[in-house]
């Protein structure tokens, strides 16, 4: 490898050679570091779906335990499906879904939380979004049948620990 493809591409983005062709980054010199992240996101259905799905009576079965499954299964698969992210030896994954009723600080809802921990070389950002993702994804899914007009919204990283840019948490 030659020094300019160590060099940050055009912008500074790391993910591009000096060239501005796509690479993966080389984090082969870099120490291994507790990384964490932790990413949300909601998907927004009616008051029937949001019943089916907080009382377990959804035809395919337990969605909030079914959307946590798939949250781990993503989480482990996310260098298979995103380009140029380091396949990771993950320590940890949780994921959490609740469904919340619709009140003041919002409508019927199913939240869901991702917290992907590892020690390694690089972080755990895409992981959590991933986890999330088809966590969110997974209950669309699965009451579509009786909510085609839900929504996914708000996937965001709200924390991220560990490595050179050190500690993160979104603002509220």
């Amino acid at each position: 490898m030659s020094m300019d493809d160590r060099r940050p591409g055009p912008g500074g983005l790391t993910h591009l050679d000096a060239d501005g062709r796509p690479r993966m980054v080389d984090v082969g010199a870099k120490a291994d570091t507790d990384r964490l992240a932790r990413a949300e996101g909601f998907v927004v259905l009616s008051e029937e779906a949001w019943r089916l799905v907080a009382e377990g009576r959804a035809h395919k079965g337990d969605v909030l335990a079914i959307a946590r499954l798939a949250g781990i299964q993503a989480a482990k698969r996310t260098a298979d499906l995103i380009p140029l992210c380091h396949p990771l030896p993950l320590d940890g994954v949780q994921v959490d879904a609740e469904a919340l009723p619709a009140d003041a600080d919002g409508p019927w809802r199913v939240r869901v939380e991702a917290r992907v921990h590892t020690r390694w070389r690089t972080g755990v950002e895409m992981e959590a979004l991933t986890s999330v993702t088809a966590a969110c994804l997974t209950v669309y899914d699965m009451v579509k049948a009786v909510d085609r007009g839900m929504r996914i919204e708000g996937i965001r990283l709200l924390e991220k620990r560990g490595g050179r840019s050190g500690h993160y948490v979104a603002p509220r």
